[in-house]
């Protein structure tokens, strides 16, 4: 009796101290049933009060007592996560979801809600982290009072607060470390730009074949997408008269064959001259296909030369019939990432260092790799993050890495398109093809800078110098610039970054004059990643309105009197009001005519400012996270060859994060990208 109190005591003396964890010298069966017991008196004062034995259930020893203390602080942190979990999953419907419906629910609820968003089919935590861009994008609507739109009833301050909280803390509760998700990228074709450098990089020749080959279809806002890059009959037909004009090609130009086919037999005997070809073709292959061949690869390759031999071929006809046959080949045709038997078991598996190398080359070069990185591949040296980081710095340095500029940003900032610019010959006449090669010339020579140099992103935005020839110093205003090198020059008034060049200001305009809307949407999708809406089916074009008259701003306050455009104008219109000194064709102006040019505006949060300089500085103080993370999606999309998923976005939080602590360098952003799980995993097919 003695015992039992003393024990009951010690027990009793714990307890005050408020919790207590883990089992440790019990057996397992007595174990468990303290722990049920403990749960099951969690919230009853006989935990904190045991006075001895007569407290335990009968199949409890009194020496459960001494490991007490532990149960309690290991069941109570139990349900302090059960606790929390809880808090996590009824959040959204309890705290938000009100929200939603008392001020959203009239135009966003049912089969015909406005733009396709229904807020009523979002019931749990679950299904936000689904569509993690649409609340995103709610967010900062709510925060830039767009939303409710003006003819709506309005939600005050407080309220408003507490939805971007609510939702914001909705978004925080994804876990990146929780699991692994790197995506899938279907089988990906060259496209006609990879053919070609890949081809040129391959066998020395520039023919630039793929001209002749279909246009790629663009998908995600790019040429270079796996799910789009389809194989039609004609394409597969140009890829096998391709291969044939460079294998022979090859082999009539005697200063490439040898390039190509380096090994010389050392004799003229028919076992040496069959073991150089051997070894010519082997090692030919292994570039081509970009890995080492199989050993069954070799033996096909070898059937094919000697099919050809026994036919009483040449050793042209021998050679050139194989070379055709490994260019036709879909090993390299394709980007070929093909997962091992066992692979399965884990669902992921970390890309080998070919795999790598080739992402590397084709993200930076759109090429295959060059010697170092098949050298780095072959030590398996690419599952070292250093080493990837190192080797993409040395091949932003190399001139291939202008395939960045071409491909890159010829389609995220449309430069392609400026080749089909139409100004109207009348009102623009100092327009010339000239004139359209130095716009966009300009920009790429602006991008190729950041990139060669290392610089930061931010001047996309901020800087106040550009790269000129003397066509366009003239167009600029600038007397000082001759002849037609482009050379590195401060800008003149009311000109900052790249949204100042004539080559953005021109796609975004009419052929006869300017366009706000134009230009402020452009920004919003290129440059924020913040597009709007399609326009609503009844509201008609600016220059269909039969009621609008006066200036064009004028005019576009008018078009903006209609609710469903409010919202959505309000922030598009005053963006491209603030480049309003630019005409058509990117010239500087003080008027038209007699009228004088009023490019201020308002953006959200009262930002007032008056021309492109102030707005650019603006767009730089409060957009600075938007416009980093829109150009780490473009691109992550663009190296990974597909559109971006919801668990892409630790992937973009991550770089977006590695750009603000390098200084907004360029290699930082890239150096994210190549080392993230998306760029050196892949996620596998599971069996059903």
């Amino acid at each position: 009796m003695h015992q039992v109190a003393e024990e009951g005591s010690l027990a009793s003396g714990f307890s005050h101290l408020g919790v207590p964890s883990a089992c440790l010298v019990m057996p397992s069966s007595e174990s468990i049933l303290l722990i049920r017991w403990v749960i099951g008196r969690m919230h009853s004062p006989q935990v904190l009060h045991l006075t001895g034995a007569k407290s335990l259930p009968g199949s409890l020893s009194v020496r459960s007592l001494w490991q007490l203390p532990l149960i309690c602080i290991w069941v109570s942190g139990s349900l302090a996560v059960v606790a929390e979990e809880k808090e996590v999953a009824t959040h959204f419907s309890e705290k938000v979801r009100p929200l939603l419906k008392r001020y959203c629910s009239d135009c966003h609820s049912g089969d015909q809600a406005e733009g396709g968003v229904a807020f009523d089919r979002y019931v749990l935590n679950a299904d936000v982290q689904k569509d993690f861009e649409l609340w995103e994008k709610v967010i900062r609507l709510v925060r830039e009072r767009q939303m409710p739109p003006e003819d709506a009833d309005p939600i005050d301050l407080e309220k408003s607060q507490q939805l971007i909280s609510g939702l914001e803390y909705e978004l925080s509760q994804f876990d990146c470390s929780s699991q692994t998700s790197p995506g899938r990228v279907t089988l990906r074709r060259l496209n006609k730009a990879e053919y070609d450098n890949t081809i040129r990089d391959l066998t020395g020749l520039d023919l630039k074949l793929a001209r002749e080959f279909p246009s790629d279809d663009v998908g995600n806002g790019f040429d270079n997408i796996a799910d789009v890059l389809s194989l039609p009959p004609v394409l597969l037909e140009k890829y096998l008269q391709a291969a044939e004009r460079i294998a022979t090609a090859i082999w009539e130009d005697e200063q490439v064959r040898k390039t190509v086919y380096p090994i010389e037999s050392s004799s003229e005997s028919v076992e040496d001259r069959v073991l150089a070809a051997t070894q010519n073709v082997r090692s030919f292959a292994e570039r081509a296909f970009r890995r080492p061949i199989t050993d069954e690869e070799q033996q096909r390759l070898f059937a094919i030369m000697r099919s050809v031999w026994e036919l009483d071929g040449s050793d042209a006809e021998i050679m050139k019939t194989v070379t055709a046959a490994i260019l036709s080949n879909p090993n390299f045709l394709f980007r070929v990432e093909e997962d091992q038997p066992g692979d399965e078991l884990t669902g992921i598996r970390q890309l080998n260092s070919y795999e790598i190398a080739s992402r590397l080359s084709y993200f930076l070069w759109s090429s295959m790799p060059d010697e170092r990185l098949f050298g780095l591949a072959a030590e398996d040296a690419f599952q070292n993050p250093e080493v990837i980081v190192g080797e993409a710095r040395r091949m932003l340095a190399d001139p291939k890495a202008r395939a960045l500029i071409d491909n890159f940003a010829g389609q995220w900032l449309q430069l392609r398109d400026v080749e089909r610019l139409t100004p109207d010959p009348e009102m623009f006449p100092s327009f010339d093809q000239e004139l359209r090669q130095s716009m966009r010339k300009e920009t790429e020579e602006f991008f190729w800078r950041i990139v060669s140099e290392d610089r930061s992103v931010l001047e996309f935005l901020t800087a106040d110098y550009t790269y000129v020839n003397e066509r366009l110093a003239k167009h600029y205003g600038m007397n000082q610039v001759k002849g037609t090198e482009f050379q590195r020059v401060a800008l003149n008034r009311g000109r900052r970054g790249i949204l100042t060049h004539a080559s953005i200001l021109s796609l975004t305009s009419n052929p006869t004059r300017t366009s706000p809307v134009k230009r402020g949407k452009w920004i919003l999708e290129n440059i924020l990643d913040e597009p709007p809406p399609d326009p609503p089916s009844d509201v008609p074009e600016l220059e269909e309105g039969g009621e609008t008259l006066g200036s064009l701003r004028e005019q576009m306050e008018q078009h903006r009197a209609n609710p469903s455009c409010a919202s959505c104008h309000k922030t598009m219109d005053a963006l491209g009001f603030g480049l309003e000194n630019f005409d058509a064709i990117g010239a500087f102006r003080d008027q038209i005519g007699e009228v004088k040019i009023d490019a201020s505006g308002q953006l959200p949060g009262n930002r007032d400012f008056e021309g492109a300089v102030e707005l650019m500085q603006i767009l730089t103080e409060d957009k600075k996270q938007a416009f980093c993370q829109c150009m780490t999606e473009k691109l992550l999309i663009y190296a990974l060859g597909r559109g971006l998923a919801s668990y892409d976005r630790c992937a973009v939080k991550d770089a977006v994060d590695a750009l603000g602590t390098h200084d907004y360098r360029f290699s930082a952003l890239v150096a994210s990208i190549v080392t993230s799980d998306p760029f050196t995993m892949r996620e596998l097919t599971r069996a059903k």
